[in-house]
């Protein structure tokens, strides 16, 4: 095992609308198909921080009378909502792409191509999932300030993973 970086890592936006519904509602191999099947990915450039996604389940309590004991269960997961920095680049298809996107009430596709293959012979990790691009704060800062822009995306599908593998030799 091996830890990574984040650096070379890249976020991707598919700028046509998806229903989340039609990924919740089948097995993980054919959601993964329906992302891969995705053809028209713009990049997300000059991307300063990727932010923190992941399942959370929510806690289920219920106290006993006869024994004065909390039990708890597992109930509703939450993906989280993934919040993207970038600096602002006018000209960027993707930054665009997320600006379009905050500008509606749709969910989009999402792809993260992770930078930890271990050498030429492995692929880099996949992440895959839906949400809503619910924000666009600017941050001009002060004067040596770079400015940025902040994109929360509200996740609305658990996080499709396909993880880094051997390629296989044909």
């Amino acid at each position: 095992m091996a830890i990574s970086k984040t650096a070379g890592s890249k976020i991707y936006i598919s700028p046509v609308s998806v229903d989340p519904g039609n990924y919740n509602g089948v097995n993980d191999a054919a959601a993964l198909a329906l992302f891969e099947a995705i053809a028209d990915w713009v990049e997300v450039e000059e991307v300063e921080d990727l932010g923190e996604h992941g399942d959370t389940a929510e806690e289920i309590t219920f106290t006993s009378v006869s024994d004065a004991r909390t039990r708890k269960q597992k109930g509703a997961r939450n993906a989280g909502t993934k919040t993207i920095v970038v600096g602002v680049d006018p000209l960027d298809e993707g930054q665009v792409a997320l600006a379009d996107a905050q500008a509606t009430d749709f969910n989009y596709a999402f792809k993260i191509v992770r930078n930890d293959a271990r050498s030429a012979s492995y692929t880099n990790t996949v992440e895959y999932f839906i949400g809503l691009v619910t924000g666009e704060a600017v941050n001009q800062g002060a004067q040596n300030n770079i400015v940025r822009q902040t994109f929360p995306i509200s996740i609305n599908t658990k996080i499709y993973r396909v993880l880094s593998a051997l390629i296989e030799s044909p």
